[in-house]
């Protein structure tokens, strides 16, 4: 049995950058990563890639930036004035703010910089511009309900 559109999928996989360095593992999460094919529930390119694959097979898969959170978008890319963000906590670069956006959703946002009276934030998805490895194990496929 190969995976088709509609089926369930679980899979193991390590996912690492260029250099080696891991970024995300089913281990890490205690079980492998489970999503129906074709939902568009993980980036495209790794749905593409284990599509086809039956249980038990193994692969491993490179993705470019534009087949997985796509490249870095300089419009994510913001100034804010310092007075704007929550009191109480001194900002510095690499950390994570949660913004709310008009429509009510809450994004992550990273601080890249800061400076007296501004900090800068980036929306960019943390892995956007990043080429990604994996290597990837089908464990089980739940065949789509005709």
């Amino acid at each position: 049995m190969t995976l088709k559109k509609g089926d369930k999928v679980k899979v193991e996989y390590i996912g690492t950058f260029d250099d080696g360095t891991v970024f995300d593992s089913s281990e890490q999460h205690g079980k492998p990563l489970e999503f129906e094919i074709g939902t568009g529930q993980i980036i495209p390119g790794f749905e593409k890639a284990i599509a086809g694959m039956k249980k038990n097979e193994e692969k491993e898969i490179k993705l470019k930036p534009g087949e997985a959170y796509g490249e870095v978008n300089p419009e994510l890319v913001r100034r804010i004035p310092r007075e704007h963000l929550p009191p109480g906590q001194e900002p510095k670069p690499g950390m994570i703010l949660i913004i709310n956006l008009p429509t009510g959703q809450r994004v992550p946002a990273r601080i890249t910089e800061v400076t007296d009276k501004e900090v800068t934030i980036d929306l960019n998805h943390p892995l956007a511009g990043k080429t990604l490895n994996f290597k990837v194990k089908v464990v089980d496929i739940i065949p789509a309900i005709k």
